[in-house]
């Protein structure tokens, strides 16, 4: 998959400070799209530290776990993609997800040893929601999450199911036993307690922010308490 890149952001991943720097970058993100103090950085910053992240994680070629994956997470920034002749996939300019329609994702396992859960993706407009479900394995060598939504449902407010549909009915034997090359994934690079960060089958970047308590921002308060 051939990621087309400006020269700009090919000088910024060869930077020893590369990581570091695009972490730093992405937690700011984080923090400022949850509220918590801080400018925003712009679009083509995200995309430049989402990339870097993920030449460094790769180039490195350590292997996340599936565990700090599990959670819910709120999608906080994303890229489009186009197709163009003889340059594989572009990368759009990328854009912040508005806080009034709120897309959420969530891993969830009872043996998180197994590498394999459930999947949950949720969009909420007002008091309604979306939500597709399903189970979901991960392959710890290649940091990759493959997923099949089997289940789709609409409800308003907390709970309440207005209607639902089985798309799929597949036992987790024959899901496991289904070639990745088939299935929808995300490539994650980075997993922090605060945000983890992947790209798409189909090419595109996103960076997800943590749902509820933010680790950060409880940090931050403790050093406050103690000035």
């Amino acid at each position: 998959m051939a990621v087309d890149q400006s020269s700009g952001v090919a000088d910024f991943q060869k930077s020893e400070l590369a990581q570091p720097a695009a972490i730093a970058t992405l937690l700011q993100a984080a923090a400022a799209w949850r509220g918590e103090g801080g400018d925003r950085p712009s679009a083509q910053a995200m995309v430049s530290a989402l990339l870097a992240a993920e030449s460094a994680a790769r180039q490195q070629k350590t292997p996340l776990a599936f565990e700090p994956l599990l959670g819910e997470w709120r999608l906080c920034f994303t890229t489009a993609t186009r197709k163009a002749r003889r340059r594989g996939i572009v990368l759009g300019p990328g854009f912040y997800m508005p806080g009034f329609v709120p897309a959420q994702i969530g891993f969830a396992s009872d043996d998180p040893a197994s590498n394999q859960g459930t999947i949950s993706n949720q969009v909420k407009l007002g008091g309604l929601w979306l939500r597709f479900t399903g189970p979901c394995r991960f392959q710890p060598k290649k940091s990759l999450l493959a997923f099949d939504f089997t289940q789709v449902a609409v409800g308003l407010g907390e709970g309440r199911v207005l209607w639902q549909r089985t798309l799929r009915e597949e036992s987790v034997e024959d899901f496991v036993q289904r070639a990745i090359a088939k299935l929808p994934f995300f490539a994650f690079f980075q997993a922090t307690p605060d945000f983890v960060a992947a790209r798409g089958r189909g090419g595109g970047l996103a960076l997800w922010v943590r749902a509820g308590a933010s680790p950060l921002a409880a940090r931050s308060a403790r050093l406050a308490e103690r000035q």
